[in-house]
């Protein structure tokens, strides 16, 4: 049997695959829709406007202690995901518990400053009417290491064992919320294993109702904080002393992350002000902020990219077998150690921006500032501004993308670029500059990243570019008439905050990527994607559950060399630190030092295959911490470790 990640991966290589082993919603039911796949071709481009995130609303300011205040619940409810016309989408999001019209996918943006911390008091409210869990929106598979509330206090956070092939898990659904960037101590960073339940009525009884580590942070938060945890929720504190930055926050609850993301939990969460910062008006702007009148014109917009595949009747569809991912109809587990329902990686069929399909944004013939967010589970983006959206591939860019920051803020200069390639869970501070392009015209954003997994190369040689009809298409713009003058900094004569980058490393760590096939089933793969050590050139795989390998010390400044055994591109992410990109070698060849795009401080990088990828950061927080693939159905089986800083 070939699988179809396997036709992808030797296309990219040419022939040669390696693998290395708004209110309550009543319904009870899972929402999964008639089941039958809308055709994205039939979906309608172009027809609503771009939803700009508005500001989270916050529950109260300690002007003494500077701390702002905000109470976010997640709540299910149906927004208008897809074009007027068709039905409206089941999904989960975050709002503020006081202000009920805020809940939204994604999220109100979480504006903070530097040196104000934030503490949000995070809850789970996926309740009913009647104060019933509900189940999870998506088919949960109970087989991989994950929280698994129903397996009781000595159960949860494994993988459990089972004596036939399980349906998909239906009972109460766990979250937990990471801010992806932030430099947090442990006890805010949301741990896997710190999840939490709803309080429901009718949670089974011996169900674990938190995860392992959840006492064991509250109790830490407590202690630092004088503020405990009440049920069904977690505090977190968020310092704010990095740099000015797009950050984001989502779920990250053990084993379910891509489900929960999926279904709609994540937002932004904008860092401003302090020395790495520019002063008001240098940029384009405003921004959203809480207070704004009706109808003003924004020029700063976060922009969230994610796919998605939709039933008939307007529903989240995610595959509910493995069979979906490459046509293995079984056996499964226990049978045989292959996941009935997780699949490898997933690749919606159609674009949604701001939680609207393929919108249009009106602009003036000025410059504006766009936060880009790659937001998808898989999928790596190429982004592009063109004139005609189905324009053969690689198109023919109409205009630069000038980008002035990534995942930790503004780089040392802009770097003018035809087109950007975003990893998911990366961020590009981009600027646009349309003053010089005549109303009337009709520009549209493209993505030329591929309809599956990523390796590396340009589209049109070294792999096929998205489908230009539907996710080859990201959005829209329109070029209206000036209503007010453009004072802000050509890109081309920005000079961005200093940069200062991280001293001499005192160690360096060498861990892997790879994946596994399964033990009995020969050819059938990859049955989990790992993380771990290298020994003697080769990859020594460990699960979540191994001892930990990476722990260093309080102030180290450490440079880790992260070793890709697999045929894919993987999205590094390590959490509590920002980090340096140095350099990527392939094997065979010198080592080629980080794009400039990559110039400055980054907490996500891609690891492309055969190549060893280097990183420099500083670890300044002690405590419990992860590091993982970002891709997310791979962090949902086993590809993700902790790490402790001493």
């Amino acid at each position: 049997m070939v699988a179809r990640r396997d036709v992808l991966r030797a296309a990219a290589f040419g022939g040669a695959a390696v693998v290395i082993p708004s209110g309550l919603v009543p319904a009870r039911s899972r929402a999964v829709g008639s089941g039958r796949i809308l055709d994205p071709t039939t979906i309608g481009k172009y027809g609503a406007q771009l939803t700009v995130p508005p500001a989270m609303p916050w529950v109260g300011r300690d002007t003494a202690a500077r701390i702002d205040h905000y109470t976010i619940g997640v709540r299910q409810f149906r927004q208008q995901v897809l074009p007027t016309g068709l039905p409206a989408t089941t999904v989960w999001g975050y709002g503020s518990v006081h202000h009920p019209a805020s809940f939204h996918y994604p999220a109100f943006t979480i504006n903070a400053s530097v040196g104000q911390a934030v503490r949000v008091t995070w809850v789970n409210q996926l309740v009913d009417k009647d104060g019933a869990f509900l189940p999870h929106l998506l088919p949960v598979d109970p087989t991989v290491h994950w929280a698994n509330p129903a397996g009781g206090e000595s159960g949860r956070d494994s993988r459990p064992s089972f004596t036939s092939t399980p349906g998909p898990y239906t009972g109460p659904v766990p979250i937990v919320t990471h801010l992806h960037g932030g430099h947090n101590m442990q006890e805010s960073d949301g741990y896997p294993e710190a999840w939490f339940l709803p309080t429901a009525r009718d949670i089974p009884r011996g169900y674990a109702r938190t995860g392992s580590f959840y006492d064991h942070f509250g109790k830490l938060f407590e202690d630092k904080f004088g503020a405990g945890w009440g049920a069904a929720s977690a505090v977190f504190q968020y310092a704010n002393s990095d740099r000015a930055a797009t950050f984001w926050f989502h779920d990250h609850t053990l084993g379910i992350t891509r489900l929960n993301v999926y279904a709609g939990m994540a937002g932004f969460y904008l860092l401003r002000g302090g020395p790495a910062d520019l002063p008001e008006g240098v940029l384009p702007g405003p921004a959203p902020k809480l207070g704004d009148p009706p109808g003003i014109r924004y020029h700063e917009i976060p922009i969230a990219i994610q796919d998605r595949t939709f039933t008939a009747d307007g529903e989240l569809f995610y595959p509910p077998s493995r069979a979906d991912f490459d046509g293995f109809a079984g056996p499964y587990v226990p049978r045989s150690d292959i996941s009935p329902i997780w699949n490898p990686e997933f690749y919606g069929s159609t674009i949604v921006v701001n939680g609207r399909t393929w919108p249009v944004l009106p602009v003036e013939p000025r410059r504006y500032r766009c936060r880009f967010l790659n937001g998808c589970n898989a999928r790596f983006l190429v982004l592009k501004i063109v004139t005609d959206p189905l324009a053969q591939r690689p198109a023919r860019p109409a205009l630069p993308l000038w980008q002035i920051g990534s995942d930790g803020g503004f780089l040392p200069s802009p770097v003018q670029l035809d087109q950007l390639l975003a990893a998911p869970a990366e961020r590009a501070d981009v600027i646009v500059d349309f003053s010089a392009v005549p109303v009337g015209t009709e520009l549209y954003l493209i993505n030329e990243g591929p309809d599956g997994p990523f390796s590396r190369g340009v589209a049109g040689t070294d792999f096929e570019a998205a489908d230009p009809h539907t996710t080859g298409q990201i959005m829209k713009f329109v070029v209206q008439p000036l209503t007010s003058p453009d004072r802000t900094v050509p890109p081309d004569r920005l000079a961005l905050p200093a940069f200062e980058g991280l001293g001499a490393p005192s160690n360096t760590r060498q861990v892997a990527l790879a994946e596994s096939r399964s033990a009995t089933l020969p050819g059938v793969g990859p049955r989990a994607v790992l993380l771990g050590t290298l020994a003697a050139g080769r990859p020594d795989i460990l699960g979540w559950d191994d001892p930990i390998t990476e722990n260093p010390k309080v102030g180290a400044t450490e440079i880790w060399e992260i070793h890709n055994f697999t045929a894919d591109a993987h999205p590094i992410h390590i959490h509590e630190v920002q980090f340096q990109v140095l350099d990527r070698q392939r094997t065979g060849e010198r080592a080629r030092p980080a794009q400039p795009w990559e110039s400055g401080f980054k907490d996500t990088v891609i690891a492309p295959p055969d190549a060893v990828t280097r990183v420099k950061t500083q670890f300044t927080l002690a405590g419990r911490y992860v590091w993982h693939c970002h891709l997310l159905e791979h962090e949902d089986n086993e590809m993700m470790r902790p790490f402790r800083v001493d």
